[in-house]
């Protein structure tokens, strides 16, 4: 683990191992961060924070961006560890580091904008706003692109001044790890510092720290509901949670059939991650008029995706990333079948001997899904799409929007006002039309319901990493 700028084992000697999920070998003994190694690292962040604040934003530009040189050049080294760590396809993963560099470069570019307001609010005297850090920021990532959130999750608590202590997904901590070596090269000691353990000890350590008084995570809403609980009871906290979704993709009659079969591939992440990702489509609402040809279509893409080892080059889709997780999946995917949907595409593991021992699961398709069922109403988190048909707009939208969910939506259609009366009435946060499942520079990513509090990816994320203080200069 990186604390302090030293590369250390835990205090007690703590460790857990991690394992392929593509072949079941033991990978490494990961350190197993303690309550003692967490208050080191808030420790260590709280010196560093006195220093780094004084560092004027445009050189805090200048340290990060060439940190951020550094990550793109050993792209290799951190794909292939998310690939046999993670069960993510390598060539997604190498996708991931680069995606990663452009979100960094993006936070970093935005450092002059960190800036307050003059308020005309007397004739004589001077009021003005400043925006300051909090001092050390608590992030918590999850393990669907572990490098991916690593290194782009630091950079808009750092531009701001911020010192940051990470911790890493315990499912697949290995590249976050490797990323800790980077910063010890990179930054100055106690500036960013990565741990790695289990959400009970390792997050809830951090969660708890009372100097910790901002916490971002990105994760399911079981655990952003635990962090919003445990955090209260030790402070009153700045809380961010980019959590789960159920998210909904309309196809209207008028859409162009071919292009919504490839986004509701694209939206599902079969590809990216297979499934693993808050931000799925994962509830397919076709109109009737299209749903057999629809259907027809979208079995032959999914059954054209080449599902191999994570480290081939070639693989386009791996395995999930642990045995629960696995178990989680097939036990919807059993429910589904108990609850009278139609299983048309997938259902298990791909044959072959090659994936007897991962947690391979084929896409998967139900259609005749309801609203009664299970894999209508809750996140899955892995490679099962639900397929309803529809007949009726108001229906379809009360359908859409019946979840506490509210993260994304895909709308498609090529009549316009259909488009922005959609949108207008859609509960999500984050809404393609005729589009899916792709982010943007600069645009901000968020929540509706329980799906989150807060936004990411833009500059609202980045001014979040700060608070405001006013000031009046009285002149008379």
């Amino acid at each position: 683990m990186l604390i302090g700028g030293e590369l250390v084992y835990s205090k007690g000697g703590e460790t857990y191992e991690t394992f392929s999920p593509s072949t079941g070998e033991r990978l490494a003994s990961a350190p197993f961060a303690q309550k003692e190694d967490v208050y080191l690292a808030v420790e260590s962040a709280k010196i560093a924070f006195q220093s780094w604040r004084k560092i004027s934003p445009l050189q805090r530009a200048k340290i990060l961006k060439q940190l951020v040189e550094e990550f793109k050049k050993r792209a290799d080294e951190y794909a292939v560890l998310d690939a046999v760590d993670g069960g993510n396809p390598v060539s997604a993963m190498v996708s991931d580091v680069f995606l990663a560099a452009d979100m960094m470069e993006y936070a970093i570019n935005m450092a002059t904008e960190l800036k307050g307001e003059t308020i005309p609010s007397s004739g004589v005297n001077w009021h003005l706003t400043r925006r300051e850090p909090y001092g050390v920021i608590g992030r918590i990532i999850p393990y669907n692109h572990p490098i991916m959130f690593t290194a782009a999750k630091i950079a808009a608590p750092l531009i701001a001044g911020n010192t940051v202590v990470l911790k890493a997904p315990d499912q697949c901590p290995l590249s976050s790890l490797l990323f800790g070596e980077l910063c010890q090269e990179m930054l100055p000691p106690g500036v960013v510092n990565i741990v790695s353990g289990d959400g009970a000890t390792t997050g809830d350590a951090l969660v708890r720290h009372p100097d910790v008084k901002r916490i971002a995570l990105i994760g399911s809403i079981e655990t952003g509901k635990a962090i919003l609980k445990s955090s209260a009871d030790v402070a009153i906290k700045h809380l961010s949670l980019e959590l789960g979704g159920k998210n909904a993709m309309i196809v209207y009659p008028d859409a162009d059939v071919d292009k919504a079969v490839e986004g509701a591939v694209r939206g599902m992440n079969f590809l990216w991650c297979q499934g693993q990702s808050c931000g799925s489509t994962s509830r397919l609402f076709l109109h009737e008029a299209i749903h057999d040809e629809f259907i027809g279509k979208l079995i032959q893409q999914v059954q054209k995706i080449k599902i191999g080892l994570p480290i081939e080059p070639d693989t386009e889709m791996g395995c999930l990333v642990s045995q629960s997780q696995y178990d989680k999946v097939i036990g919807y995917i059993h429910s589904g079948i108990v609850d009278g949907a139609v299983l048309r595409a997938g259902g298990g593991k791909p044959a072959g001997d090659r994936f007897v021992e991962g947690y391979f699961v084929a896409p998967t398709i139900f259609t005749n899904v309801t609203e009664k069922m299970k894999i209508f109403r809750e996140e899955i988190f892995g490679p099962v799409l639900s397929v309803i048909r529809w007949n009726d707009e108001e229906d379809v939208i009360r359908q859409a929007n019946a979840l506490p969910f509210g993260l994304t939506a895909s709308i498609w259609t090529n009549h316009l006002p259909t488009a922005l009366d959609t949108v207008d009435r859609i509960a999500a946060g984050f809404v393609w039309v005729n589009g899916s499942s792709q982010h943007f520079t600069g645009v901000p990513y968020q929540g509706y319901k329980d799906s989150g509090i807060g936004s990411e990816e833009g500059l609202d994320e980045i001014l979040s990493y700060t608070q405001v203080k006013s000031v009046n200069f009285m002149m008379e």
